[in-house]
């Protein structure tokens, strides 16, 4: 599945940029400190374990187109990455006069709704790789080494060249093009095994 993991690739790629533009966004509107890191970090990591459980729990029946379902869900990814910036500010200046408690819970909650679907990525696409290929194993190792790839290149990427270059809202955007085309790919691809699958004969 060479065009899986190139899409995968690109997945991990936008997720870090959302990250690193991300937390950059929204401790230049709250400041920054240990409550503002917990509350970012965590809201990060928990989304993931929640889209991962919750991809998880959807991939499970076989009858689920599970690329189709990808597709979707990066198509959610990218419209929000594209709107991100300005609804941070605007929920940033809607809790200037909210408490400390409120202004995190609200931030969390924020943040949690993306970090979600990107969660929900891998175990839909393992579930594609274990229908097409019947190895675990493989699946998931190889989807999980190729995420992490995107992720990492991301990483140099944006400290070295796409923030000083593009800055935050263009790279959000770049992240944002990248989910978009990725959800393309991947409805186009959805396509073609439909169209590839076997038909039965009306009995």
């Amino acid at each position: 599945m060479p065009w899986v993991y190139a899409i995968f690739v690109l997945s991990g790629f936008s997720a870090l940029l959302y990250q690193v533009v991300w937390q950059r966004s929204l401790f230049a509107i709250y400041g920054i400190n240990v409550e503002a890191v917990t509350v970012i970090v965590t809201a990060f990591m928990l989304g993931l374990g929640v889209g991962s459980l919750v991809g998880g729990e959807v991939s499970k029946n076989p009858k689920r187109p599970a690329l189709l379902l990808f597709s979707l869900v990066e198509l959610g990814i990218g419209a929000f990455g594209f709107l991100s910036l300005a609804l941070f500010h605007w929920v940033g200046s809607l809790t200037l006069g909210l408490g400390t408690l409120s202004t995190f819970a609200i931030t969390f909650a924020l943040v949690l709704v993306p970090t979600t679907l990107m969660g929900s990525t891998l175990p839909l696409l393992v579930a594609h790789g274990v229908r097409a290929s019947r190895n675990v194993g493989r699946a998931v190792g190889v989807l999980y080494f190729v995420n992490t790839l995107g992720s990492g290149l991301a990483a140099l990427a944006s400290v070295f060249f796409l923030l000083g270059a593009l800055g935050q809202a263009k790279t959000v955007y770049l992240a944002a093009a990248i989910n978009l085309t990725v959800s393309g790919l991947a409805w186009v691809e959805h396509r073609k095994s439909l169209a590839l699958s076997p038909v039965r004969a009306p009995s």
